[in-house]
């Protein structure tokens, strides 16, 4: 089975747009930071307030993302809890024969922060994954403009 077909949008940031490739039909969803998630722990929810802003900037985020973002914002959340425990605690603990084990508390940040990693991917928020990311800034919408919300180049 051939790989899904990029989408428009992204075949104009790589540079690698070209007739053939595009969908006239794609749909272009207005750039917007959606609403958090309640469910957003208080790492979480931080997170999201501090990254949304910034990618509504870079015209990244729509509403159509939130629940990318929301899964992006609990693994970071999830890592900051593991990382607290860890200072707490240690990255080692005594089982009950003595023996000495990794803290299971690492393996959640680990494994948290690889989910963060490919979210992160997602929407540019890396140095590799920028230079592959050329999005215009938010144009203001002129008055009657029927493309409210949306990019050009």
């Amino acid at each position: 089975m051939p790989p899904p077909k990029k989408p428009t949008a992204l075949h104009l940031i790589e540079g690698t747009g070209r007739k053939d490739r595009m969908n006239p039909s794609e749909p272009k969803p207005k750039v917007e930071i959606p609403e958090a998630p309640k469910h957003l722990s208080k790492e979480a929810r931080a997170e999201w307030d501090r990254i949304t802003p910034l990618l509504e900037k870079q015209g990244l985020v729509t509403h159509l993302d939130r629940a990318a973002l929301a899964m992006y914002c609990t693994a970071w959340g999830d890592h900051v809890k593991a990382q607290n425990m860890i200072r707490k605690h240690g990255t080692v603990e005594k089982t009950s024969n003595g023996n000495l084990i990794q803290s299971p508390y690492v393996s959640m940040s680990n494994h948290a922060m690889e989910i963060a990693r490919k979210l992160l991917a997602t929407f540019g928020m890396t140095p590799a994954d920028r230079s592959k990311v050329s999005a215009a800034p938010k144009v203001p919408d002129a008055p009657g403009a029927k493309d409210k919300g949306r990019f050009f180049k």
